[in-house]
Formats: C-alpha cells, structure tokens, sequence
C-alpha cells in the first residue's frame, strides 16, 4: 500500500446535489477523518458549493469520490475530473454512468448470462395490467437512474402499477418494473480483483427500502453471512463478474437476492458505495482483517488515472 505522504493534497468529494446528499455527508465526513488519522492531507470539497476547477486552483492531486446518487456516481464527476486531469477513486466516466442506470445494467449482464430478475420499462402509454399479468404479483417498481431506493415501490395489486409508475417517474424519466424475488437479501463488496466476504441483509417487513436501509433500527446484518462456504464462493465469484462487465474498477458493490432455490439474482451495482463506518462495504472489509483507514486507503491507491 501507498504511503499517505504519496497521495499529495486530497480532496474528499462530498455532498453535491442528489437526493441522497445527507447520506453523502456522512459518508465523505468517515472517510475524511479516517484519512486524517491516516496522516493524508485530506480536505471535504462539496461540488454543490464550489466550481470543480476550484480543485486545481487550490493545489489537489487526487480525489476520493464519496458522492452518492446523480452527480456523483453517474459519470458526470468523473467526467469533470478527466477533463481537470485528476485521479480519482472508483470507476471511469462510462462503467459509472451504466452502473447508475440499471435497465443498462441488466441488458449486459444478461447478455453474458449474469442471473437478473424479468423487468419491462414503465411510461404513460404502458398496458399495466399487461405488466403485472407478465412479471406476476408482487412486482418491483422503481426509477432506473436513481439509487438509495428512492422512488421504489411493492406492488401486490395490478391496479397498483400506475401509482407506482407516478411515484417512481417523480425521480427518473426511465421507470423500471421488475420481477419481485423472494429469498435472502446479500451484497457483495468488491476492493480491486477481489470480493469480499458477503453481508446478509435482514429486515422486519419484507422490502429493503429507504427507511430500512437508513431510518430502522430493526435492519440486522450479518457477515459471515451464512451462506455455504462452497455458494458464497460461487456468488463472490459472479458478483465480480458482473462488476467488471460494466468495466467497473476500483472498488465497489453489487446487490443480489438469493431464492429459496439457492439461486443467486443480481440486482444493481454500485460504484461508490456508503462509506459510514457502519456501512455494507466496511463490514465486509472488517471480516476480511481489513480495517476501515486500511479500506479507505487501498481505494485511494486504486484510484482511476484518465
């Protein structure tokens, strides 16, 4: 691993301009102090605050990317970076902009035969009935370039689709419908070539939305995750695949639902993950012996040169 005087003057990039800005925050301020304990010259730079070129102006070699959602993890960031010639942590301008949007996301992966649920792209001319009668009951439906679950919806009822498709075309032009999966909720964490042991993920209803994720004190999580020894081979195995199908690097995360079959379903990838010191991502590294300056400097150095 580089040493922290290697890195020169870093900025931590936080908050910006998504739905999922406070999240952001909290994210960015854990990693910020975790690199100053670190001994990095880390500094915060919210992009909702400052013009980017502001981080040539004030002397930055490098950046570490905690922004969550639009603007942040949808390849615009990176993109502005590119141009400023700036590392940056996580995936490059196209695999960050596929990622973010997940109808993209599943055409690929089922063209090399990553295991995804059935989904039908939602608009106002959608036959709805139609949708819940080819996907089943219940149904997912949510925004295809929106993360954090924002926007999401069960639908149990066929009469409920048009409502759904309402609620999630709020946020995203591009509404997607998915075919619901029963079974065990698990993440996998990828740093570098490798992934990381699996996080299972146990919630009081039966949805893992928002308010699970961020508001529920109820939400459990368990790594080791229970899994077999030989399955979660296998599932970390394909979780690595899918991550690198849409030429993401760096480090990141891909969600999955495992059916009562023990059949692995992959859901989305995410390229910059919460990195909150109770997060999925540093859960995953601390049972692997990693701790979280040791997670976070290892994404530094991975960072992506343009």
């Amino acid at each position: 691993m580089a040493g922290s005087h290697d890195f020169g003057k870093v900025a931590v990039l936080l908050g910006g301009r998504s739905a999922e800005r406070e999240i952001s925050l909290e994210s960015g301020k854990a990693v910020l102090d975790a690199l100053r304990r670190c001994g990095v010259d880390a500094h915060p730079f919210d992009p909702s605050e400052q013009h980017m070129d502001a981080l040539l102006h004030q002397g930055y070699a490098r950046a570490h990317i905690a922004l969550h959602g639009r603007y942040g993890e949808d390849g615009t960031v990176q993109g502005a970076l590119e141009l400023l010639g700036l590392p940056y942590t996580g995936s490059g301008v196209l695999a960050s902009a596929l990622a973010m949007d997940k109808w993209r996301t599943k055409l690929l992966w089922q063209s090399a035969g990553i295991n995804t649920p059935r989904h039908i792209l939602l608009d106002e001319q959608s036959d709805f009935d139609a949708v819940a009668k080819e996907l089943g009951l219940p149904l997912i439906v949510k925004p295809s370039r929106e993360g954090s679950t924002i926007g999401l919806s069960k639908v149990r009822k066929a009469g409920e689709v048009a409502a759904a498709w309402r609620l999630a075309a709020r946020h995203d032009a591009m509404v997607l419908a998915e075919q619901f999966i029963e079974g065990t909720e698990l993440t996998a964490s990828i740093l570098g070539d490798v992934a990381l042991p699996l996080v299972r993920i146990q919630v009081e209803g039966d949805l893992y939305d928002y308010e699970a994720k961020y508001l529920s004190d109820k939400t459990q999580y368990f790594c080791p995750s229970g899994v077999s020894e030989e399955q979660e081979c296998v599932i970390r195995k394909q979780a690595l695949q899918a991550h690198r199908l849409l030429g993401c690097e760096g480090w990141g995360r891909v969600d999955l639902i495992l059916d009562r079959s023990g059949t692995p379903y992959f859901l989305e990838a995410n390229t910059s993950p919460g990195m909150t010191t109770h997060s999925l991502v540093p859960m995953a590294a601390k049972t692997a012996g990693i701790s979280f300056e040791e997670l976070v400097l290892k994404i530094l150095e991975l960072a992506h040169v343009g």
